[in-house]
């Protein structure tokens, strides 16, 4: 039988939530290694809006400074700017020690080892790794969220198609971030530099033969879109017509509801989640990979006293130091939980209206929002704390 390989903290997917939470354990000295089942580091969705929130946490792991150098500030209270995914990406990888990130690594399930109830990673291709501490941050599909018994995320009758637009000679739209509703659908643009945009539709999903479809060819996409859009402004209109393909995708928006996330169980033995496995929200307030960003702060905060304090410590006291890992990860939980479940009613509540919801959802639902979060945008002065 092949022997299980042992690491300090294992951490499955290398996207935005993933590779913040490496680098964040780094900077607290902290080893980890991070499993990507692809083959290469890639980004869906082409832009990311970051607001004031997500830029302090940034800060924290030291890479906002050179991002902020690839957006423009946009014009608004705070600060806020639309990064390439691929750029934010990029910044993380760039600043994890060589060796951190290691590709093509599918995990197919999780379990605890009787004798020591470590969590052992069972891999696709047949090799197993067994940790002191797993973090799932492997998004929407998650096999560490199925591993801890929470509820698939739920879909909304929406979609939404993103992509980027290039201007050579340069655009002439500002630092505006400017939506346009329609009966619908709705267009959102967001200059990320003088010459890029990035825009997204969001719209009700589409009926075909099969049901419930949403296209993935980029060519059909913008195809279907411009026909979405055709009574919208001719800049928009156009703004499509002569987007890059290549950045084009078409996702279905998933959320995970308000009260699973105030109720549910997100830690088991020293197994927890982060980022969209734990939290998965619309994109209407902009603060999905934000609200990732944050939870790599804070979980890294948690766990380094308890592991910094017990790094070679002998298997005599593995029990100790195990309670202590589970004690610092219930502190992680518990100090994102009520953050998570206003950002995720805000964003269910915004989804509801956005769909067709009828006429006395829509009216609760504005209610709700007047009442709950009458200070629009008080999710962005949020702090989560210092690493």
């Amino acid at each position: 039988m092949e022997v299980a390989e042992e690491t300090e903290i294992a951490i499955v997917g290398g996207g935005i939530c993933g590779l913040a939470t490496a680098l964040a354990l780094h900077r607290k000295g902290l080893r980890s290694v991070v499993l990507e089942r692809s083959e290469s580091l890639r980004a869906t969705g082409a832009g990311i809006t970051i607001r004031t929130n997500g830029w302090r946490a940034l800060d924290e792991l030291g890479v906002a400074s050179k991002l902020r150098q690839t957006a423009m500030p946009l014009q608004g209270g705070g600060e806020t700017r639309c990064l390439k995914r691929m750029d934010l990406i990029t910044a993380l990888a760039e600043s994890l020690p060589r060796g951190t990130i290691r590709l093509g690594c599918q995990a197919l399930s999780v379990r605890l080892d009787s004798s020591t109830s470590s969590p052992s990673l069972h891999l696709q291709n047949g090799s197993s790794i067994k940790a002191k501490v797993l973090i799932g941050c492997d998004g929407t599909n998650s096999v560490v969220a199925d591993f801890l018994d929470l509820k698939p995320s739920k879909l909304f009758s929406l979609s939404e198609v993103r992509g980027f637009t290039m201007y050579p000679s340069g655009h002439n739209f500002g630092n505006q971030f400017v939506q346009v509703k329609g009966d619908k659908c709705t267009v959102g643009r967001i200059p990320i530099h003088n010459k890029l945009v990035y825009w997204f539709v969001t719209q009700k999903v589409m009926y075909g033969r099969g049901g419930l479809e949403v296209p993935k060819d980029p060519e059909l996409i913008r195809q279907l879109t411009l026909e979405a859009i055709k009574d919208f402004p001719s800049e928009m209109i156009d703004m499509i017509s002569k987007s890059d393909t290549k950045s084009l995708s078409n996702t279905r928006l998933r959320y995970r509801s308000p009260w699973d996330i105030l109720v549910r169980n997100f830690r088991k033995g020293s197994v927890t989640v982060a980022g969209d496995a734990m939290h998965t929200m619309g994109p209407f307030l902009g603060q999905g990979g934000s609200a990732g960003i944050e939870d790599s702060i804070v979980i890294a905060r948690c766990l380094a006293q308890e592991l910094a304090e017990n790094y070679d410590k002998k298997s005599r006291a593995r029990n100790i130091m195990m309670m202590k890992v589970e004690e610092a990860l219930d502190k992680y939980v518990k100090e994102r939980r009520m953050r998570l479940v206003l950002l995720s009613t805000q964003t269910y509540l915004a989804g509801l209206l956005q769909q067709d919801s009828g006429l006395i959802v829509k009216f609760v639902c504005i209610f709700l929002m007047t009442a709950l979060f009458s200070d629009m945008t008080r999710h962005t002065r949020y702090d989560c704390g210092c690493l």
